[in-house]
């Protein structure tokens, strides 16, 4: 749900392979859509292993799905670090 908040996830509605609607997709927040974009941004930059994920998962799709991708990774690891009050560790994130 907090990805879905953070417009890190899309809002389709597919059944049979066919679109059935976009669902609530301006629903969440925007500026927290933004602020991750931003850290995987960083992420990107200042993470060795966060820069070949990055690059493996673009080499498969788009550039910008897969910062996109990244920003929802941080966004549910965010969360989970708020909700077990727990420090961040990167091999959870990237194996």
């Amino acid at each position: 749900m907090y990805s879905s908040y953070c417009r890190c996830v899309s809002a389709k509605k597919l059944s049979n392979g066919k679109s059935k609607g976009k669902g609530n997709r301006k629903n969440g927040n925007k500026y927290l859509a933004w602020a991750y974009v931003e850290a995987a941004h960083f992420h990107v930059r200042f993470c060795e292993k966060g820069r070949k994920w990055h690059q493996r998962k673009a080499s498969k799709s788009h550039v910008v799905l897969a910062t996109k991708a990244l920003s929802n990774k941080l966004a549910r690891a965010c969360y989970y670090i708020i909700k077990e009050q727990v420090n961040y560790d990167e091999k959870k994130m990237f194996g």
